[in-house]
């Protein structure tokens, strides 16, 4: 039995319809991007190479985790030049928050400044994160820590 045109039109509206909801579907989970567990192990895993190259007084290697690098106008040279404290101990601990592409790590630090004869100091910092093509970069730093 052959349908009129408008009928067959119809009917192949019904059928499609659940299928192109489903793959709409698929590809909404797929452009979904990672999980927030996951964005927080990379946050995490950046956070704590960073750190330890700080603590290892490897400015060079610490660079490649800054924000400042991907911002022109800055260098290298200039970047080497801000460093006068002296990390001892260093200890990412956790993910204070994460949204969006923004995040704070507390970071349990040990640190002296010669110039100021300030020894041995200890605190925990809220460090400032910032994700920047799909990379965690450590936020440029305001204050003297």
């Amino acid at each position: 039995m052959k349908l009129p045109m408008f009928q067959r039109r119809r009917l192949l509206g019904y059928l499609a319809a659940p299928a192109v909801t489903v793959l709409a579907a698929g590809l909404v989970g797929c452009a979904s991007g990672s999980s927030p567990a996951s964005d927080r192990q990379a946050l995490l895993q950046r956070a704590t190479a960073f750190w330890r190259s700080v603590q290892d007084n490897d400015p060079v290697t610490s660079w490649n985790y800054e924000e400042l690098s991907k911002k022109p106008g800055w260098t290298l040279q200039a970047y080497l030049k801000r460093e006068g404290i002296l990390y001892q101990a260093v200890q990412v601990l956790e993910v204070r928050s994460l949204e969006g592409d923004k995040a704070v790590v507390d970071v349990k630090v040990t640190y002296s400044i010669p110039v100021l004869r300030m020894m041995d100091q200890e605190v925990v910092l809220k460090d400032e994160w910032v994700r920047v093509d799909g990379l965690w970069y450590h936020a440029e730093r305001r204050g003297i820590l």
